[in-house]
């Protein structure tokens, strides 16, 4: 009897799967994915639906779920590849082209989503939610065509308003979020800005956008190095980004002018350093930061070369460009100081204290504040005509000149009205020479007691002090006489 031949690598009873079944299994998977969407456990439901594709590529009903899935997950973009695949498979899957334009809105791309759901009009004319979302597409084109106009006009508020109008529908574009942190930063809402723009790198680390917009932010709240960093990695991601090159090219020339202003001071250089400030303060005015320091650093070069009024000048409009600048309040409430215009010193060293209330920041109020005091009394040593670092031998020549001059005898031929002038300066001058020639009263002058409280008459006889003076022989005799006119004065040459 012949003997058969048997191939044991080949099993008849082998049970083939049939389409019919792997159909069945995906649906299984699908069902799953189902009962984890209505859980809101939406990356669970993805992995089912992913393993019905991969039993069934061409059913267009799993791509629309797991669409509607990774819409769920913020995943816009894979779920736009979702969608697009399921139009193709069914040009009349009405769920599919609406689940399209959604992410074309939801990404920002206005023109494509109004296709897709022009497309459904087509084939539907009165539905609903095509129609209400074909409205939220053209009004994101027209608050992109605002915000382009607003940038041009430097209108930065407006453009904030139109990207924060766009980004209710387009969720997920990244191009209308930096949008808005640029101008946030252009703003200097600089911690709004670099939230914005990190949100973006957490999800896209290498947006070139978000690396210059966090650039920005450090850049202008003068962290130059460290801002210079960022916009080379952003030229790394994006090597034709032209507002990073900018920037770039603008921090990289502020830092050095900068760095060779502040070298020419510490060598005494002022002049020089004067003028490398004043360049540097032309290379980019959108600097309000560097900007303010940089006036700063010239008013306190301005101050060493005796330009007070333009040192003064110069703190003003550091403070203009940073209200909080204090050291800006510092240097011109000395400038002021140094020009004894103390009301307004006062008010700036009060601006300081309110804001850091220091015990330096107290001590140098409390003395504007004196020296406030000081300048509203009888200043002796103008009436003197002397400085206040005079010697005991200037201040008597000093009172010995201006006696002289407005003595009420040398004016008895004037008018009334001059007599009664002149006789006050020679009072005047008799109050101020008995202060400054007393070392007592003339120190407590100096430190701005009033010499009232202190019970130092100063109701004086102005011709007693003269006759005190000039009482010993030097050509002078004085005798009172009720006609020699007001002050009953006698002036005699010898």
């Amino acid at each position: 009897m012949a003997t058969v031949d048997y191939d044991s690598s080949v099993d008849p009873e082998m049970d083939l799967t049939s389409d019919e079944e792997l159909e069945r299994e995906a649906e299984g998977f699908k069902e799953q994915g189902n009962a984890f969407y209505i859980k809101k456990d939406y990356a669970e439901a993805f992995n089912f639906y992913t393993k019905a594709i991969d039993l069934c590529p061409k059913n267009v009903s799993y791509y629309g779920n797991r669409a509607a899935t990774l819409m769920m997950l913020s995943r816009y973009r894979e779920a736009l590849e979702d969608s697009q695949l399921a139009v193709r498979l069914d040009n009349t899957f009405m769920k599919g082209h609406m689940r399209e334009g959604k992410c074309h809105l939801l990404l920002g791309n206005a023109m494509a989503a109004g296709r897709c759901f022009q497309k459904i009009l087509d084939l539907e004319p009165d539905n609903s939610q095509a129609q209400q979302e074909m409205k939220n597409a053209e009004s994101m084109l027209e608050f992109e065509r605002m915000a382009e106009i607003s940038f041009e006009k430097r209108d930065f508020r407006m453009v904030v308003f139109c990207m924060d109008r766009a980004l209710e529908s387009a969720s997920g574009c990244h191009r209308f979020k930096v949008l808005k942190a640029e101008c946030l930063a252009l703003l200097g809402r600089y911690p709004e800005a670099q939230s914005v723009a990190s949100d973006i790198l957490r999800m896209d680390s290498t947006n070139g956008d978000a690396l210059y917009v966090r650039g920005l932010c450090l850049y202008y709240e003068d962290c130059i190095e460290k801002a210079v960093q960022f916009f080379i990695q952003a030229l790394r991601m994006a090597p034709d980004h032209e507002k990073a090159r900018l920037a770039c090219r603008n921090a990289k020339a502020l830092k050095a002018k900068k760095d060779e202003g502040n070298k020419a001071f510490k060598e005494g250089s002022y002049e020089e350093a004067y003028n490398l400030y004043s360049e540097a303060l032309t290379i980019d005015p959108n600097n309000i930061k560097t900007n303010a320091k940089l006036y700063c650093n010239r008013a306190t070069v301005g101050s060493k070369l005796h330009k007070l009024d333009q040192a003064i000048e110069d703190c003003t409009k550091a403070i203009k460009l940073d209200e909080s600048y204090i050291k800006a309040y510092l240097r011109r409430a000395q400038c002021y100081m140094d020009t004894e215009q103390y009301e307004e010193a006062v008010r700036d060293y009060e601006k300081v204290y309110q804001t850091e209330k220091t015990k330096e920041h107290k001590n140098l109020l409390k003395n504007a504040q004196l020296e406030l005091k000081k300048s509203k009394r009888k200043d002796y040593y103008k009436v003197l005509g002397v400085d206040k670092n005079a010697t005991e031998d200037a201040i008597k020549k000093a009172y010995r000149k201006r006696a002289l001059m407005h003595h009420p005898d040398r004016h008895s031929g004037a008018s009334a009205e001059v007599q009664k002038e002149e006789e006050k300066k020679f009072k005047e001058v008799g109050e101020a020479f008995t202060v400054l020639s007393d070392p007592k009263k003339k120190s407590r002058y100096d430190s701005g007691h009033d010499l009232e409280d202190d019970d130092m008459n100063m109701d004086l006889d102005a011709n007693n002090i003269f006759k005190a003076f000039f009482g010993s022989p030097g050509g002078f005799s004085f005798e009172g006489n009720s006609s020699s006119g007001p002050g009953n004065f006698f002036f005699q040459f010898g």
